[in-house]
């Protein structure tokens, strides 16, 4: 469950701040809405595809190939700011999110099938509440530190 509550604190920090992550990048002002667009359209097809990914592989091995991928899509621009690697960030953390929540959804489900609905109930809740919380402690940190 705490892994799941930070996952969705990251995912909230990660889409609510990549606009700004961007277009502060040098050489990148004008580029935020471009990697949006990107984290939007290569989240349309990812539950679908990491769900084949998963009845090949099995849902843990998904789970924590789409973590992994997404783990890289977010510290990518931190490395290096340039304009293709904003590209391939966007598409891997937009790849990644929306099959990371399905992928541990579906766990769940097979982990409790006498009352699924439960769980995951809970599970959203964390998640959620980290989304809520997330935003305030990072934009703290981000005036605190300059970045």
């Amino acid at each position: 469950m705490l892994a799941y509550f930070c996952a969705g604190y990251g995912y909230a920090v990660s889409s609510t701040f990549i606009v700004d992550i961007v277009e502060r990048a040098d050489g990148l002002a004008g580029k935020g809405s471009l990697a949006f667009l990107l984290v939007g359209l290569a989240a349309t097809p990812a539950a679908l595809f990491w769900d084949r990914i998963a009845r090949k592989r099995g849902d843990l091995q998904a789970l924590l190939g789409a973590y992994i991928l997404q783990t890289i899509g977010i510290i990518l621009p931190a490395i290096n700011e340039t304009l293709p690697v904003v590209i391939i960030s966007a598409l891997l953390f937009g790849g990644t999110f929306i099959a990371c929540v399905s992928l541990v959804l579906t766990m769940a489900g097979n982990f409790y099938p006498s009352n699924p609905a439960k769980f995951m109930g809970t599970m959203t809740l964390a998640y959620g509440v980290a989304q809520i919380i997330a935003p305030i402690p990072t934009g703290y940190l981000a005036e605190a530190f300059g970045n």
